[in-house]
């Protein structure tokens, strides 16, 4: 009887530690719940370019894509930004989080010259973060292409490229739901959303924004949410956030708003409301609400809308019934979530690119200058716990698991820890 007994008690504590071995630490971007949100339990307060850095390691080329982490790799993926022979690598990288060591490096794409000048400055030729689902790493480079490839050796397993004018770079993160890999591709041209089959990168559906204003190109990166047992992919665009059924892609509801394009924020969803900001002309920022929501929301459904200071890049942040915003110039502001009260403004001295990442009621936040700015937030005001300078240029969103923040700069990649 005891044999009977210990022998299924040992293989539920091996599957017990292969299911630990295998747990999804930072698998997207702005983490497991795509909001922004860490549970890391030790993270560094204080750090520069030598206090509390485990390692650094240089990334070739350029590229904005924020840092995953899954079963101890992290990835990342970066651009030439010097052609060979007319053309730009695209290069997917795969590093081990302990040490910092290359384990490979893929060339999986590359860009054309003409494709290449199609940014901003600012942009870079790798700035869509990648996501890891079930032993695969889906690349994004916008119009220059999309890639899948196993996760253990980086072998191609397929490649799909959907020609458009990106106007200002590529800058939407792709994300899965069901058996799809679902990005945006609002063209200058052609606003669309456009979902890819997992399995063999092939076209599954196609469904163009049904509004459509003067500037069309945006770079919104989705928004996967459950809502009453039902699926729905929330995907921002220019002049409009839409509603999509995985199924075929259809658009389930809208609301529309003015001066929005150049989408690049991402929404969060709390407490049966979406909250997000409408991108570039003079950023507004809304909570809708999604409770019988079908057509178009616009008149019915937004519960309120704030216009003061808004980010046009960061996404923002929900911390104790409160909506916590970053505008790009540096002003940290506190809205009542119910009720879009503003609360208070803290004018940070920089300028921004990343999102917060969020522990509990305390922020981190990385400056384009390199500067990490560590702030506990509630409804009474901001306390900068820390300033930690790093010295380069970051536009990346960190990662921050465990013990450990995951910092992309250029040229490097920092894994920060704490030596407290």
């Amino acid at each position: 009887m005891k044999r009977l007994f210990l022998l299924p008690l040992s293989i539920l504590l091996l599957l017990s530690n292969l299911l630990y071995a295998s747990t999804i630490e930072w698998p997207d971007y702005r983490g497991p719940t795509g909001q922004g949100i860490s549970e890391a339990k030790n993270p560094p307060l204080h750090w520069n370019q030598e206090e509390n850095v485990s390692w650094k390691v240089e990334i070739p080329g350029r590229g904005w894509s924020s840092p995953v982490l899954i079963d101890g790799k992290l990835m990342l993926t970066s651009g030439m930004e010097e052609p060979v022979d007319g053309m730009h690598d695209l290069l997917v990288l795969q590093l081990d989080a302990g040490t910092g060591e290359v384990v490979w490096q893929k060339t999986v794409l590359q860009g054309t010259e003409v494709e290449a000048a199609d940014r901003n400055a600012k942009n870079s030729l790798a700035s869509p973060t990648v996501v890891v689902h079930e032993g695969v790493v889906y690349a994004h480079f916008g119009h220059m292409g999309t890639v899948a490839l196993k996760f253990e050796t980086g072998e191609t397993i397929w490649k799909q490229k959907i020609s458009y004018t990106s106007k200002n770079g590529n800058g939407a993160s792709p994300v899965v739901v069901d058996d799809l890999l679902v990005f945006t591709t609002d063209s200058f041209e052609e606003p669309v959303v456009t979902a890819l089959h997992l399995d063999t990168g092939k076209i599954a559906w196609r469904t163009e924004r049904s509004h459509k204003v003067k500037n069309n190109f945006s770079h919104g990166t989705p928004l996967v949410i459950n809502y009453q047992g039902q699926t729905q992919i929330i995907s921002p665009g220019s002049g409009m956030v839409g509603s999509y059924r995985p199924s075929d892609g259809k658009e389930m509801w809208i609301v529309r708003y003015k001066m929005g394009y150049s989408m690049s924020t991402r929404p969060i969803f709390v407490n049966d409301h979406i909250y997000m900001a409408t991108g570039f002309g003079r950023p507004s920022f809304y909570s809708i609400r999604v409770d019988g929501a079908t057509g178009d929301l616009t008149n019915t459904h937004v519960e309120w809308q704030y216009h003061k200071s808004m980010p046009k890049t960061p996404s923002p942040n929900f911390v104790n019934g409160t909506i916590i915003t970053l505008e790009d110039a540096g002003r940290l502001q506190c809205l009542d979530a119910e009720t879009g009260e503003h609360l208070w403004m803290e004018s940070l001295k920089a300028t921004f690119s990343a999102s917060p990442v969020q522990i509990g009621n305390r922020l981190y936040i990385m400056s384009e200058e390199g500067r990490c700015f560590v702030i506990d937030v509630d409804r009474a005001g901001a306390t900068i716990v820390a300033e930690n300078d790093l010295e380069e240029e970051a536009l990346a969103t960190p990662a921050i698991v465990d013990d450990a923040i995951y910092i992309r700069s250029h040229p490097h990649l920092w894994k920060i820890t704490s030596g407290d």
